[in-house]
């Protein structure tokens, strides 16, 4: 897992250590000393800790006119034990929604496994986004995990699955890639209408 970095392509547009807006705002990181790990497997460095002892983050882009956050995660994210969507919601997501993100991508393709508790914090999240005109897609979860979202009902709150699962999402710039999901999230939330 220390080799496992967080998709850099889009550093050239958008650094969060380097966003005044971005509650990662001042952060240094090292290439050479790796201090955090998902149980005994050591992360890479580059990966952001949010307070959780399973599930880390990098805010790859953050576009405050349109409102478009995209967040990879890396880990396990266990509501059961460490109330990740606690930690994650207050720690991260509110402080950028302050700033005006509304519409959240999470990319989950390093994300193991997925332990749910109850659906508080996802309603919460869900009903904010929503008064903002926004929503919540997570993007290239495995099966596995999508199963137990769905199983928990969470699937209630954000848009998974299908097309969203099929995107090669790191071919694109940030811009293409948000209107390519929202182009999705759109068709998605048009046909429950």
């Amino acid at each position: 897992m220390h080799q496992l970095e967080p998709h850099y392509n889009w550093r050239s547009q958008y650094i969060a250590s380097e966003d005044p807006r971005s509650p990662f705002y001042g952060r240094e990181y090292s290439e050479f000393h790796f201090t955090d790990k998902v149980y005994d497997h050591y992360i890479h460095p580059q990966w952001d800790n949010i307070d959780s002892t399973t599930l880390f983050i990098k805010v790859l882009w953050a576009d405050y006119l349109d409102g478009y956050g995209v967040i990879e995660l890396i880990g396990e994210w266990n509501d059961c034990l460490h109330n990740d969507i606690m930690v994650l919601k207050r720690n991260v997501l509110e402080p950028m929604m302050e700033e005006g993100i509304s519409k959240f991508i999470l990319v989950g393709e390093n994300v193991l496994n997925f332990h749910s508790s109850d659906d508080c914090y996802y309603e919460e999240w869900f009903e904010e986004v929503s008064d903002q005109d926004g929503w919540i897609a997570m993007l290239n979860f495995r099966e596995h995990i999508i199963r137990d979202l769905v199983d928990a009902n969470i699937d209630s709150y954000l848009v998974l699955g299908g097309k969203l699962n099929e995107l090669n999402w790191r071919t694109y710039q940030p811009e293409a890639f948000c209107n390519k999901v929202s182009d999705f999230v759109m068709k998605r939330l048009g046909s429950y209408s």
